[in-house]
């Protein structure tokens, strides 16, 4: 699923390409890609219908482009396959077209396509700055309004695994679980340490960390395993390349040389290095251990 640094690159290509564009028309081919706005496909076109794209937002895994008339918003999340494309309005329209959008001026039209319709596109007033279904979670690290300190005491409050709280989207939102694996690596924690025991300069070395492998990720495009992930104008990134822990299971730790290892966490993987990441001596606790 795309973390923070791949829907960031599209939200930048939807910044370039669609904000400050008037909705000449709106269509929805698939209901399943509207289906947590309400009142319907049809409300939802017409709706859309003459208003203004003003700019293109993003909080962690969450896109959203405001509205002109009222304070509401388009917000988009792009789940395991969705795809927010830029593209020519005469081009051949694709498989998984789910929803089209055209422009009064005649330019380039927004498609959001979805082999798997896990994502969804909603209309949506906004609450706190941000789109209201996600007024609950928390800032992401390169927001001005993160706390670094706030988050070192919740974090330490949360008396479970490191990486269960790194993708907790309450507490800091945009870490899923490549860029979990990876700040890990970066900080030599074992994705199984307990956050009570970790120390104030430790944390805020996991933050550089976090903030460094992202902003990496960023540089080179995002993570791209498949052809699912694009920006909008349909190129894959290639942080894959870079990957020190995740997905690197046999292969050697590039610090020490030890084999990556890997293990089964929340119905997932964890990659790190045995070497480098010490397994904890004591664990988070028992009722988190045993989920």
């Amino acid at each position: 699923m795309p973390e923070l640094p791949e829907v960031e690159v599209v939200r930048r290509g939807l910044a370039q390409w669609v904000a400050g564009r008037e909705i000449a028309s709106a269509e929805v081919l698939h209901p399943r890609a509207v289906r947590r706005h309400v009142p319907g496909a049809e409300e939802f076109a017409a709706r859309l219908e003459g208003r203004v794209l003003l700019s293109a937002e993003r909080r962690g895994k969450y896109l959203w482009l405001p509205l002109s008339g009222a304070e509401e918003a388009l917000m988009a999340h792009l789940g395991m396959s969705g795809q927010l494309l830029v593209v020519d309005r005469d081009s051949p329209l694709e498989k998984h077209l789910r929803v089209r959008l055209a422009f009064a001026d005649g330019g380039p039209e927004l498609r959001f396509v979805d082999q798997r319709t896990f994502g969804h596109v909603m209309l949506t007033p906004m609450e706190g700055g941000v789109p209201a279904p996600i007024s609950h979670i928390a800032p992401d690290p390169f927001e001005e309004a993160f706390d670094d300190d706030r988050f070192a005491a919740a974090l330490r409050r949360k008396r479970t695994e490191v990486k269960r709280a790194l993708l907790d989207q309450t507490l800091i939102s945009g870490v899923g679980n490549i860029y979990a694996d990876e700040a890990l690596w970066l900080a030599r924690l074992h994705w199984a340490h307990p956050t009570q025991s970790l120390t104030r300069p430790k944390i805020a070395e996991l933050l550089a960390a976090v903030r460094e492998v992202m902003s990496a990720a960023l540089h080179q495009g995002g993570t791209s395993f498949d052809s699912l992930y694009v920006n909008v104008n349909g190129e894959s990134g290639y942080f894959e390349r870079s990957l020190e822990a995740y997905g690197r299971r046999d292969l050697p730790c590039s610090r020490c040389g030890s084999a990556i290892v890997r293990d089964a966490f929340m119905n997932r993987s964890s990659f790190s290095c045995p070497t480098c990441q010490r397994r904890p001596r004591r664990p988070a606790t028992a009722s988190r251990r045993a989920t």
